[in-house]
């Protein structure tokens, strides 16, 4: 079993647990932590495409994973200061 296969049998685990507690909780905190899940599954996609190209690797997919990694750690700092914000104001 190459590496490939170990990345995206994992991304598709990921991504399936990701949506399957995504769906199942009603709890904000937890549907965000589904939703980084199912984000790591993609990730972890993406790095076994990039693997397929050969001994040299694509740099691209190397480069979005990057770039996502990015975007879903600030969204998820922006999502968890609109839930807080949103709990405060529902405290009132």
């Amino acid at each position: 079993m190459t590496a490939e296969f170990l990345y995206a049998g994992a991304g598709f685990a990921l991504f399936g647990l990701g949506a399957w507690s995504f769906l199942l909780h009603r709890a904000l905190l937890r549907k965000l932590i589904a939703m980084n899940i199912m984000g790591s599954g993609v990730f972890h996609l993406l790095i076994a495409v990039a693997g397929r190209a050969g001994p040299p690797a694509d740099p691209i997919p190397h480069a979005l994973v990057l770039t996502g990694i990015v975007v879903a750690v600030s969204a998820t700092a922006l999502a968890l200061a609109f839930g807080r914000a949103l709990e405060t104001a529902t405290d009132d």
